[in-house]
């Protein structure tokens, strides 16, 4: 069957998603959802009523959530590059990784992303106060963990380093620059761009990357 992932190219969790496709060279059919299309956000809720990306229909199956589609890639359409370590063991440290990345890191990015395109009257200043604390304690952990590794889990390219990317390049990009701060963490985000899987789908955003909020 084939598969369509349906996303925006400057969405960060599609940006997961995407490194995961890219990286195995998996087929796929990109559907990508206009935000500002009434009617094409009508037509992605009748796949997904939660109208969250990225979303993956594989035939009459959906599969939702970023880390949810790469477990499923990895089981039903498996390929050169495993998402996951064989060692179940290590398999459950990558896995451990992967939710450190999204709850601690992409998620305060977002809150803090988010934050500034709410309505003067809307907005949470102290939330994003939260996030900002949660976040840079987050890096500091992840600064110290990666002045000894290449990739997010040791030396393999892992679902791990899929999740660390696209939180880690919006970081630097719009929320606290790497360089200086977090060193290490400035050195792997440049290791993560170089990878064509990454490389592709942060070409594929170039053209949106103007929209991001500052």
């Amino acid at each position: 069957m084939s598969l369509t992932l349906y996303f925006h190219p400057l969405s960060s969790y599609c940006h997961k998603v995407l490194i995961a496709l890219y990286e195995n060279g998996t087929p796929f059919t990109p559907h990508l959802v206009d935000l500002g299309n009434a009617d094409a956000n009508a037509a992605f809720k009748a796949v997904w009523p939660m109208g969250k990306f990225p979303v993956l229909a594989d035939g009459a199956r959906i599969v939702p959530e970023s880390t949810t589609i790469i477990e499923y890639l990895a089981l039903n359409h498996p390929g050169h590059w495993a998402p996951l370590p064989a060692d179940d063991v290590e398999a459950a440290g990558v896995r451990a990784l992967d939710r450190f990345w999204d709850l601690h890191v992409h998620n305060n990015m977002q809150k803090i992303i988010g934050d500034r395109i709410r309505p003067a009257d809307k907005k949470d200043p102290f939330g994003v106060e939260q996030a900002r604390a949660a976040l840079s304690t987050a890096l500091s952990i992840a600064e110290k963990d990666m002045a000894t590794r290449q990739w997010a889990a040791g030396g393999a390219f892992t679902m791990a380093d899929c999740a660390a990317a696209p939180p880690l390049f919006y970081c630097d990009l719009v929320v606290t620059p790497l360089a200086g701060r977090y060193p290490n963490l400035a050195v792997y985000l440049e290791r993560l761009k170089a990878r064509p899987s990454y490389g592709r789908a942060l070409a594929e955003a170039e053209p949106y990357l103007g929209w991001v909020p500052r």
